[in-house]
Formats: structure tokens, C-alpha cells, sequence
């Protein structure tokens, strides 16, 4: 259950490229060292893995189901009857793949969902049949985001170009003072970046870092990769369903745009509410690029929880409602979350760190909002 810190990055080569940051050193007896310890203990004494188990599998099995059959039915012409049954079947795919995106491909990518490396390849695999690139996926989220958190300039998760400010340290344009407003619908349009542009942006601006290197890689490999992958995507996601559906092309083209505005509000909202928040301290790096705490505290200042004791909302979003125990542990399979969230809280609680909660999903949503505004008045 190492912390991945360079894992996948060899700082000292990459300093000049990231301008990385350092973060204080552990000392053996802080909070890290005791809940890690704690943890281990836990997964012991009930001999359990902390990989997937059976109800994670069922999981597995259901959120592939719930983007495949519904497309089943589209293709098939057996929802040309009505309208209204197409279009629902398009939304009922955009929670599927917020699902898979949630609950499997995330699991899997972070090495957490087996202890076979294949199965976590194929499974996280999945995110290209839905739009999106693993290899890309891989360095943004597991490398950048889950390292530098909430740090300005190294986690791209708070990087929306100029249209969002995410955070206090980023230029602030005029427009940004109604993005609590119009964010909402930007949020919709999340995944229709993924599965145009935004992968080949990445691809490009990972290479310049020297990043694709590290994944043992080459940009024009890469290329041609993701290439095929989108052929295959839009050839099963539009050009079949045009063809076979019966209906317009221009109806299919609002059908996918449904999948999309739901994935994508979904996927939105749930990442932002863990970081976009009032909570969230932000800091920023000394003269000599070193963080005042040390990476595991820094996760714990810079992410919050939602709606822990909603079992659906754990169910669905594959415990990302949880956090704090996520980007602690990222290697321990979401399906246990839940009985290690004590075991982190007491611990953070016990070193005067505070654990921070949002009761529910409509609460985490409006202090979302206030963040928003508060990023674009000032």
C-alpha cells in the first residue's frame, strides 16, 4: 500500500520540465505511518484482500451492463417505436458510463481492482470503449492529480484553461465572476472534450514533459493508438446507430449529446466536490519549492468528503464520495472504503488534522457553489 510518489515519475530528472514541488519527510510516528499501520492491521485481522472481492464484481457486471444493453437497444431498432424510450436510453448509458468510469476503469487504472496486472490492464482498458485514453488517464489523474493536489501548476485537475478558475492562484478574468452561474453547464460538456480533442492535447503536451517516456512509450505510438480507438468509438457510437436505430441522424446526434451531458455533469461534480471546496487550503510552495507538510497531510487538508453514510451514492460512484481514504490509499479497492474511513478519521483526529465532511450530496453542492463564487469575485 505504498504512496506512489514516484512511482511512475523520477523527480530528479523531471524538476526542470514540472518545476515539481517537494514535500516534507515523514518522521515514522506521524499520521501517515500510524493509519497505514492501522490499515494493514485491519486487512490482517479480517483476512481480507484489499482488492476487489464478490460484490465487486457483481459491480463490475451490472455498471457494463448499464452502458451496454441500453446501446443493445438502440442498435437493434427495438427502441424506434418511441422517442422518448431512445432518449431515455441514452441517459440511462450516460450513467453507465459514469459508472465504469467510477466504479471500474478508476479501480482497475490505480492497480487496485486485482492483483493481476492483466486484469486491471483489460478492465481499465475500458475507458478507451467509452471515449476516453487510459494513457493519458494514467499520467493526469494517478501521477499529477493524486501527488500535487489542489497545487497550482502541477494538478490539472484544477486547470480549466480561462473559461473556470479553480483556484485562488490562477489569473482571474472577468468572466469568472458569473461561474458559479454558467460552470453547470460547462460541466456537461466534460466528456465531449475527452473523446474529441483533450486526449490528443494531452498526448502532446505529456511528451514535451517527458512524461510518455516514463510510461516506456513514444508520442507517435501513442498516436496511433488513440487514433484507432476513437474510429472504433464514434464508428460504434454514432455511425451504427445511424445506420440501424431508425432514426434521423440528427436524433442519434441529441441521443449522444444526452450521454455526454449526464456522464459529463457527473464526472464533474463528483471529482470538483472533493477539492473545488471552502475547505480546501490550497497552499502554495516555499522560494525552494517545498511544501510546509508532507504529502499524506497535504491530501487530507486539500480533500473532502461527501454523503459518507449514503449507500447509493457509495454504491454508484464507486466510494469516490469517500475522498480522503481514496487518495490516501489509491491502491486499496474502493469496496472497502467504508470500513476504513473510521480507521482514518481516528487517526487524523488523533494528530489534530482535521477530516473534513460534507453530510450530504445537495450540502457538498451549494458549499461547491459558494467556492465558485468566492474563486470569481476575487
Amino acid at each position: 500500500m505504498r504512496v506512489p510518489l514516484q512511482k511512475f515519475l523520477d523527480l530528479s530528472t523531471q524538476a526542470n520540465k514540472l518545476n515539481i514541488v517537494r514535500f516534507a519527510p515523514r518522521n515514522g510516528e506521524g499520521f501517515y505511518d500510524t493509519v497505514k499501520k492501522n490499515i494493514e492491521k485491519y486487512f490482517a485481522e479480517h483476512n481480507i484482500s484489499p482488492y476487489s472481492n464478490t460484490k465487486m464484481k457483481l459491480k463490475t457486471v451490472a455498471m457494463i451492463a448499464l452502458f451496454f444493453v441500453p446501446y443493445i437497444f438502440i442498435v437493434s431498432g427495438l427502441a424506434s417505436f418511441s422517442m422518448l424510450f431512445f432518449f431515455s436510453l441514452w441517459f440511462m448509458m450516460g450513467l453507465g458510463m459514469t459508472g465504469i468510469g467510477c466504479s471500474v476503469m478508476h479501480d482497475s487504472n490505480h492497480g487496485a481492482y486485482s492483483t493481476n496486472k492483466l486484469t486491471n490492464k483489460l478492465l481499465g482498458g475500458i475507458v478507451n470503449i467509452v471515449g476516453g485514453y487510459d494513457v493519458t488517464w494514467r499520467i493526469q489523474h494517478n501521477i499529477l492529480h493524486h501527488t500535487y493536489t489542489n497545487i497550482d501548476g502541477l494538478d490539472e485537475d484544477i486547470d480549466a484553461g480561462f473559461l473556470l478558475r479553480f483556484s485562488p492562484h490562477s489569473k482571474r478574468y472577468k468572466l469568472h465572476r458569473f461561474q458559479h452561474i454558467y460552470a453547470w453547464f460547462l460541466y456537461c460538456l466534460l466528456t465531449v472534450q475527452w473523446v474529441t480533442y483533450k486526449d490528443y492535447r494531452l498526448l502532446f503536451h505529456y511528451d514535451k514533459l517527458g512524461l510518455l517516456r516514463k510510461e516506456k512509450t513514444t508520442l507517435g505510438r501513442e498516436l496511433v493508438k488513440l487514433s484507432l480507438y476513437k474510429v472504433l468509438y464514434f464508428g460504434y457510437i454514432l455511425v451504427l446507430p445511424i445506420m440501424y436505430s431508425g432514426f434521423a441522424w440528427e436524433t442519434v446526434v441529441a441521443g449522444f449529446f444526452i450521454l455526454h451531458a449526464v456522464a459529463g455533469f457527473a464526472l464533474s461534480t463528483i471529482f470538483q466536490l472533493a477539492h473545488v471546496m471552502e475547505e480546501a487550503e490550497y497552499p502554495r510552495p516555499s522560494d525552494e519549492r517545498k511544501m510546509e507538510n508532507n504529502w499524506a497531510v497535504h491530501q487530507v487538508l486539500n480533500t473532502v468528503n461527501f454523503a459518507p453514510k449514503s449507500r447509493v451514492m457509495s454504491w454508484f460512484i464507486g466510494g469516490l464520495n469517500r475522498q480522503i481514504e481514496h487518495h490516501l490509499f489509491p491502491h486499496i479497492c474502493h469496496i472497502h472504503y467504508k470500513k476504513i474511513a473510521p480507521i482514518v478519521k481516528a487517526a487524523a483526529e488523533s494528530h489534530g488534522i482535521p477530516y473534513q465532511e460534507q453530510r450530504t450530496f445537495i450540502t457538498a453542492l451549494i458549499s461547491h457553489g459558494k467556492m465558485l463564487r468566492s474563486l470569481g469575485a476575487s
